[in-house]
């Protein structure tokens, strides 16, 4: 049966969106995955997959054409499938396929078919789960800003919603009384599902929240089980084996004399646990001591604060502790399982010698208030590289290639959550130090989850690099819709040959994963010959 698709909500702020270019023409097969168009949104032009398999029967949008969210964008279904009646929009099929999209469109159904007290009264906003990141199928309320009666203007904070990236703040854009919360701190559902309602003070809005909630609830469901379950089991855990250690329960129970309890936003436990803070050591700012984001942010850990131990099991007896998957560990495993599974890795393995490079950095941070890192030094070089070699600069697409002639390149960090890549954008035009200040603010927003979208899209290539822990080679999974990963290892001191002489010398390990569809071996090769280049006389680089 056709599905319709309509323009995606792709930013929080997107309300309407304009079709750059279509990447599938009327009449073309489309696979799940597959780039439909790329959209320009009030942020950026980024692009739209599909979530349907079919043949593309009918576009609503032309390219330039520009048209608000949710307007009909699509009909994809089979090959000479009759789709009159949708662009009619007087099918029952027609609503039935709507309704899968968008829940609002269940409710709307139902009222129709039911009494008109089921309407929406005058002045009321259904504020639904919104799309925070343009790969977003679901979101956590991390926490509420806001409370049942709070007045809500245009602008305000209402909640912190935890995605498959970051933990973002969601903006109101209505004004009104806060008369219904859909979600409780801690709870995950899909996209669209119903979040809160807005109206003016003192409306009845039980009815439409029990309408609402009943059209979108199976998706609530459906996740509630998955994070429920795991802390069922872990609360007799935590009751029955941290017996020992009851000194550290009074005094955490002792820092909140009110409710006999700790107060701590889930966001700022959250944080806590990312940052090994122990909460009992953190005075909360908040209402009735509670502990927020800005205490956990701010906290300075005293000099008798013990260092962390593994937790205690007894001898000959089993444990585990169950860790319910964040949004973005999921995302992280399905994209990287897609490209594993569909792009064809290969990998190249050079070693450089470092001596120079090691020199260099020595002179280079000689210079008052200036540190870079050899990490730096790499990403600049792979930036001059690439543009001598814009085909390991390139992205696949089932119709072309896409050749970029500008760098930007993406470093991945390691999170408690799993992997974020914050992108170093024009890293090419860009100075040493600029690109040093610009890797270590994003590290430092990515470990805390302040990494905004635009400062993780639009990579046109990536470097993961685990030296610092010693690690001498490894392989890395690309980073789609990229061409190549580098993988950069630890500088080794060990014996080298030179002018026949075995004598002391400093190497390193780098492996180039490419995809074979847009980078052949030779070219790899190529591109790993001039980069060479750069990282053995890196003098090279100031030209």
């Amino acid at each position: 049966m056709a599905e319709v698709i309509n323009m995606p909500r792709l930013s929080d702020t997107m309300e309407e969106g304009t079709v750059a270019s279509w990447l599938k023409k009327v009449g073309d097969k489309v696979e799940e995955g597959d780039i439909l168009a790329e959209i320009e949104t009030d942020k950026a032009t980024m692009e739209f997959e599909s979530f349907n398999e079919g043949t593309l029967l009918h576009i609503g949008i032309q390219e330039g054409e520009t048209a608000k969210v949710d307007t009909l964008l699509a009909i994809i279904g089979d090959e000479d499938e009759d789709i009159s009646s949708l662009l009619n929009g007087n099918s029952s099929e027609a609503k039935e396929t709507k309704a899968e999209e968008k829940p609002e469109t269940i409710i709307q159904s139902k009222s129709d078919e039911s009494s008109p007290s089921q309407e929406l009264p005058e002045g009321v906003i259904v504020v639904t789960m919104p799309r925070l990141s343009d790969t977003m199928e679901e979101g956590t309320v991390a926490t509420w800003l806001k409370k049942i009666g709070d007045t809500v203007e245009e602008g305000d904070i209402l909640a912190e919603i935890e995605t498959d990236k970051a933990t973002m703040e969601f903006e109101s854009f209505q004004s009104g009384t806060l008369l219904h919360v859909g979600l409780e701190e801690g709870d995950t559902a899909k996209v669209d599902s119903l979040l809160a309602i807005i109206g003016p003070e003192g409306t009845d809005v039980s009815s439409v929240a029990k309408n609402l909630t009943a059209g979108n609830n199976s998706a609530k469901k459906e996740d509630t089980p998955k994070q429920d379950t795991p802390k069922q089991q872990e609360v007799p855990k935590a009751e029955v084996k941290q017996e020992a250690p009851k000194q550290k329960i009074q005094a955490t129970v002792s820092t909140s004399e009110a409710a006999g309890r700790l107060f701590v936003s889930p966001l700022a436990k959250k944080m806590a646990e990312e940052k090994g803070i122990q909460l009992n050591q953190v005075k909360g700012s908040g209402e009735n001591g509670r502990i927020v984001k800005r205490d956990i942010e701010n906290f300075t850990p005293s000099a008798t604060a013990s260092a962390s131990t593994a937790k205690f099991v007894a001898s000959g007896q089993e444990d585990f502790d169950e860790v319910p998957n964040s949004n973005m560990r999921k995302t992280i495993a399905k994209n990287l399982a897609k490209s594993k599974f569909t792009a064809p890795h290969y990998y190249l393995n050079v070693e450089f010698d470092m001596e120079n490079a090691i020199a260099f950095r020595g002179q280079y941070n000689s210079i008052p208030e200036v540190k870079i890192s050899y990490n730096d030094m790499i990403v600049k070089a792979c930036a001059l590289a690439l543009r001598e070699h814009p085909q390991v600069n390139s992205q696949w697409f089932e119709d072309r290639m896409q050749l970029n002639n500008h760098v930007h390149i993406g470093v991945a960090v390691a999170v408690t959550d799993g992997l974020l890549v914050p992108v170093v954008k024009f890293a090419n035009e860009q100075s040493l130090p600029q690109i040093g200040a610009a890797v270590r603010e994003y590290a430092g927003k990515a470990r805390n989850k302040k990494l905004s979208l635009d400062e993780m899209e639009g990579s046109t290539f990536t470097i993961s690099n685990l030296g610092m822990f010693g690690i001498k080679s490894f392989t890395s999974i690309i980073n789609q819709p990229n061409s190549a990963i580098l993988s950069v290892g630890a500088i080794v001191e060990k014996p080298v040959v030179k002018n026949g002489q075995v004598v002391a010398g400093n190497t390193m390990k780098l492996t180039l994963a490419c995809d074979h569809r847009t980078v052949d071996g030779a070219t790899g090769a190529q591109f790993l010959q001039t980069l060479k280049g750069y990282i053995e006389n890196p003098v090279t680089m100031l030209v």
